[in-house]
This record gives structure tokens, C-alpha cells and sequence, in this order.
């Protein structure tokens, strides 16, 4: 029976349970590699309803229960969910409380969500009832879901279900402010369900292995759910197995054959700098036919060096599948044709600074390359408008991505305020309610390429900046700096914007850099590639840049500690005389005295895109 024939996921796993008792809907890898805990639909659905009998007695419908498993917990996790699917109550995944940040994140979500209960495993258990007395909330009801007995899951009772009725709360990554609870109803779910399943070409015979962290919205909507939508199952990992030993997640897939599996960009590019060519000799990825790559912009460097390193073992480059999506949608917002290789847009850099997108040839000076994220699927619309009037833009301008479909989540968690500003945009007062998504980009050949943040954009010398671009540079000037841990954002300093980096260092690198080597290195690059003299370089100590829960770094929360000076602070340099030494002065030193002179004309006439010229035409 197909899953469209039933009107939410409660449904699909209960028909799953009947029709497909004994197969397997999830293999947990408790050691990241050969160490299986298997479950099948039928037990998954008696331990959700075992579950949803003690909320049903806890708590009324409606009412928030907060999922707080480690990262080692992934099938407790899962039973836990539908437990709560099961049992009309809302699921509010939550980071585990593993530091004092983490544990933060808890005690707010608890405040954030109204939570009345929250459900853990035994290794959590004791700890979280000690920290909700510590924190005044021990009249908060904590069930360890594995001490549950499902002696009685005959007594359940399905719940009153309807598309508008919300199934989970999804927080925002936090990658670009404060984390905000999406409303995420069963319909939405449902939807967006589809959309996979369409937009990859999914069927039962899928085989999806994956190791993000299942309290975020790719691991839970992706990993956790399409596989009970579609009847196939799912291998699962903790993301620590992942990050301690990259290889296991390509491992995993040649081992079960896997046939869809991807992660953010960052994760592509670990897998590149840390396995070594007699590792790659014994894996097989013929099987992989959907390398799904979101939740950041995707490089077209890192499609290039992954598909040339890993073709030798089987990997096409045509699985590679760049979609883009966000919380507030449920996840998928768009995704291209899964049988033809991602396409490619050169833009103009300079006009692309003034948001406006010229299309150049590939071998064109001064381009910069752009990778389609695809259209939108099923009844998605989008819409690239000006963030300031509102109002459409032309076709060959930059402007903030807008988005309507019916996977659009109902809003945020008590936040009407940000809800309407978010949710509730219109073009010239037309009916159709769209997501301001606060991404940049255009639309060309009916196809969606995301450019940047609005709210992230750098304005200097009257020029926009994309931190990507800038961190790009950066990480690439040195080998002393890790690859996607680095931030580039601007502080006000006497009046004017100035630019500062906060770079992560690798750590075998502790010992032997050399600080005035790295920051020439960093201000040389910087300034050639974008004319923009630096500020301030604050290298931070491994493992110490703040990022969200999918490995995505949270610019604001950087230079939020910046501006405290909590930093994990390795070294840091900053210019002795900001007035003194402008871009203007690292230009002079780099120039002859004649074309210094032609710059700062160019320059005084407000001529910014001549000064740019030349300047290019000098460095290269």
C-alpha cells in the first residue's frame, strides 16, 4: 500500500508494522562500524505505543515533551519520537547536554517549548533529575523510557489526528541567531515527505545510512522518517563515530549497499583531508546513487576533489545532489533532477558585490562559480525579492530567497511577532503567504543558486561580501588553518566597519606556527582576492569555534564572544593604527607610486569599480 493512501506517519508505521512485521527499519552502529543493534517495524511500533501510554497518563494532547538522549542513544531517540507521535503529545528534540553550553541549551529549550515532561535513557536519567531540581523545575515529570514496559500497549489509543495538528517542534540551528521553535504539523510532515521521495526517486528498496545528529531537522526528517514513509531502513551511526574516524560512514555505505546518504559540505571536505589512498582501495560506492549536500552553500571545489578522489572505488559524480532547505520549510525546499549532474552558473564578482548577477564564461577573469540548488518540488513556489521594498526583483538581480508551499512550517513557538515578519510576507498584497527565508540568491533556467546570508552580507568600500567567500580564502592561505572552522564579520571601530577573522587552527599545528607568518599570509590573500584590509585575526584554539549541532559555525555567536572576549583564544593581531593603515596603505606597499596614485583618484570621484579594476589587473 503506498504511503499516500495514509494521512500521517502514526498511520504509515502502523500499516508498516502489519505488512512489514519483521523487517528492519533501523541498524544502529553502537561502535560506528560492526557492532549492530537491530530494529523492526514491529517493535518500534510496540515501544512507541508502550510510550504513549505513559505520557497519555502524564500529560494532556498537545503537550510538550523534550527528547533528551546522547548521541550514543539513536534507536531510544527514535521510539521515543513516535512515542510521542503516538501519543498526541508535541516532540521537542533537544541537544544532550554535554557541557556548559549544551546544558544551557536545555534549561532554555524547557522554558522556550513549556516542556511538562521529558523523556531520556538511563545513562541521563539521574543527572537530568539532579539538574531539574538544581534549576527549580523538579516539579517537571522525567521518564526513562527504557525502564517502560510494554505489557499493556493494547490499552492504547490512537490519537485525533489532522493535517494542522503539530507532531514536533524543530529549533532552528542557531547558525545565524537565536534558536526559535519551528511548528512543524503533520501535514507539513507529510508533505515534505514526498517531496523527498519524489525529488531523490526513492523507492522501497532504499537504503539510507546516515550519522547527523537525529535531534536536527536533516538527521530526524531525512534519516529517521523517510524511511518508515517509504518502507526501506536506515543505518545509523552516532555523529561522535563519524568525527573521531571519518571513513566509517563510507565504510558503512559499501558495506550495506547503501543508496542514499549525504551530510552538510564540511563533511565531504573531513573525508577528503583524512583518508588516505589504501583506505579507499577496499571501499565500494557503485551502490551510491544520491549524495545528497545541504545546509550550507555547496563548493564546487569540494564536488571536484571528492568525485576524483573516491572514483577509483565506484563513486559517480552524478550522485552528487545539492538541495537546499531550512527548518522553517520542515527541511526540503529545493533539489534538482537526480539523473542529470549538477549545473553550474560563472557570475561577474564585481557585479555580484553590487547584487547583480552577470553570467560569464567559465575562463572569464574575475568569476566566481555558483552550484544550482535545484527547483522546487510538488506546489512550492519561489520568489527572489528585494529585502528592503518587498517587492520582486528583476531577473538579473540578487535578492532574498522567498518560499511558499505546503511544507512551510505554521510558525515559531510562541513568537507571533517573528512569525508574521517570517512566515506571512506577500507580493503586492496577492493572497499566497511566503517564508522570507533570509538567504541570498537568483533564479536562472528556472533553477535556484544561493549566493549568501542576508543578514551576513560585509559592506566595505561601498562593496557587498559574502563571509563564505572571504573564509574560503582564508582557510586556504595556510595549512596551519582548518578547513570550514573559520568566521568573517565586521565590528565598528572609530565610526567605520573593519573586518575581522576568527580562524581555528589545526592541531598538529600547536606547536610549530608562526603567528607574523599566518597573519601576513591571511592579510596578502585577503586584500588580493577581495580589497579588503583586515582589522583583527584571532585564531582560536582546536575544537573551539562555535558551531551549531550539524557542524554549520554560528557567525553571530562568534562575534558575540569576540565582542566579550570569551573566545578560545590560540593568538590574536590587530592593527596599531586603524587611521594609518587602511587598505590604501597595504595597497601602496604592493604598488608602484603611479598606480597608487591612479587608485586613489579613481577612488576620491567615487569610481570604487575602476579602483577594482586596476587593482586586479595589478595583482594578477
Amino acid at each position: 500500500m503506498s504511503s499516500q493512501l495514509q494521512s500521517n506517519i502514526v498511520e504509515i508505521l502502523q500499516y508498516r508494522a502489519i505488512s512489514q512485521r519483521e523487517d528492519t527499519a533501523y541498524i544502529f552502529l553502537q561502535d560506528g562500524e560492526n557492532k549492530e543493534i537491530r530494529l523492526t517495524y514491529r517493535e518500534l511500533d510496540c515501544q512507541a505505543k508502550a510510550i504513549a501510554l505513559e505520557l497519555q497518563q502524564l500529560v494532556s494532547p498537545g503537550s510538550r515533551a523534550l527528547l533528551v538522549y546522547p548521541y550514543s542513544a539513536g534507536l531510544e531517540f527514535i521510539t521515543a519520537f513516535f512515542g510521542c507521535l503516538y501519543g498526541g503529545v508535541v516532540a521537542v528534540p533537544c541537544h544532550p547536554p554535554k557541557n556548559r553550553l549544551t546544558t544551557a541549551e536545555v534549561q532554555s529549550r524547557i522554558m522556550s517549548a513549556g516542556a511538562e515532561v521529558i523523556l531520556t535513557d538511563s545513562s541521563s536519567f539521574s543527572k537530568l533529575q539532579t539538574q531539574l531540581s538544581e534549576w527549580g523545575n523538579e516539579s517537571l515529570h522525567c521518564l526513562n523510557t527504557d525502564k517502560i514496559k510494554q505489557n499493556k500497549v493494547n490499552h492504547w489509543t490512537k490519537p485525533e489526528i489532522t493535517r494542522d495538528t503539530l507532531a514536533f517542534l524543530q529549533y532552528t540551528s542557531g547558525s545565524t541567531g537565536e534558536p526559535k521553535g519551528v511548528m512543524i504539523s503533520h501535514g507539513c510532515l507529510m508533505q515534505n515527505q514526498e517531496m523527498l521521495k519524489q525529488a531523490f526517486g526513492h523507492t522501497p528498496d532504499l537504503v539510507g545510512v546516515g550519522w547527523l545528529p537525529l535531534f536536527h531537522d536533516m538527521g530526524l526528517i531525512g534519516n529517521v522518517i523517510q524511511p518508515i514513509y517509504m518502507g526501506a531502513y536506515c543505518v545509523m551511526m552516532s555523529p561522535v563515530s563519524f568525527v573521531q574516524k571519518p571513513i566509517r560512514w563510507l565504510q558503512a555505505i559499501s558495506k550495506y549497499r547503501a543508496t542514499t546518504s549525504g551530510a552538510p559540505n564540511f563533511a565531504y571536505d573531513l573525508l577528503c583531508d583524512r583518508i588516505n589512498p589504501k583506505q579507499i582501495r577496499n571501499l565500494d560506492l557503485s551502490s551510491w546513487d544520491v549524495a545528497f549536500c545541504g545546509a550550507e552553500p555547496v563548493q564546487p571545489s569540494t564536488m571536484a576533489q571528492f568525485g576524483d578522489k573516491f572514483a577509483a572505488c565506484g563513486f559517480k559524480s552524478t550522485a552528487f545532489y545539492p538541495c537546499y532547505g531550512m527548518a522553517e520549510a520542515t527541511l526540503m525546499i529545493t533539489g534538482g533532477d537526480k539523473t542529470q549532474s549538477p549545473t553550474f552558473k560563472y557570475l561577474d564578482q564585481m557585479a555580484l558585490e553590487q547584487n547583480k548577477v552577470v553570467i560569464c564564461e567559465q575562463t572569464q577573469p574575475g568569476t566566481k562559480t555558483f552550484v544550482s540548488a535545484g527547483y522546487p518540488w510538488l506546489d512550492g513556489q519561489l520568489a527572489i525579492c528585494d529585502p528592503d521594498s518587498l517587492k520582486e526583483c528583476p531577473p538579473d538581480h540578487i535578492g532574498e530567497i522567498w518560499y511558499s508551499g505546503s511544507s512551510v512550517g505554521q510558525g515559531y513557538w510562541q513568537l507571533p511577532e517573528k512569525t508574521q515578519q517570517t512566515f506571512q510576507a506577500s507580493l503586492n498584497d496577492q493572497e499566497t503567504k511566503y517564508l522570507r527565508t533570509g538567504d541570498l540568491g537568483f533564479i536562472s533556467d528556472g533553477e535556484l543558486y544561493i549566493t549568501g546570508r542576508l543578514h551576513d552580507v560585509l559592506v566595505f568600500w561601498g562593496l557587498n561580501h559574502y563571509p563564505r567567500h572571504i573564509e574560503q580564502t582564508v582557510e586556504q592561505c595556510h595549512p596551519a588553518l582548518k578547513a570550514n572552522c573559520g568566521v568573517a564579520f565586521s565590528v565598528e571601530v572609530e565610526g567605520k566597519a573593519r573586518l575581522v577573522i576568527a580562524q581555528e587552527i589545526e592541531r598538529t599545528h600547536r606547536k610549530s606556527l608562526v603567528m607574523d607568518e599566518v597573519v601576513s599570509a591571511i592579510r596578502w590573500q585577503v586584500f588580493q582576492q577581495h580589497f579588503i584590509d583586515i582589522y583583527g585575526i584571532v585564531l582560536l584554539q582546536p575544537g573551539r569555534m562555535p558551531k551549531t549541532s550539524s557542524g554549520k559555525v554560528q557567525r553571530s555567536a562568534c562575534k558575540t564572544k569576540f565582542l566579550d572576549q570569551s573566545l578560545a583564544v590560540y593568538a590574536q593581531w590587530y592593527l596599531e593604527n586603524v587611521n594609518s593603515s587602511d587598505v590604501t596603505g597595504l595597497f601602496q606597499r604592493y604598488t608602484n607610486p603611479l598606480t597608487y596614485l591612479q587608485m586613489l583618484s579613481a577612488i576620491a570621484r567615487g569610481k570604487l569599480r575602476r579602483a577594482y579594476i586596476w587593482l586586479s589587473q595589478r595583482l594578477n
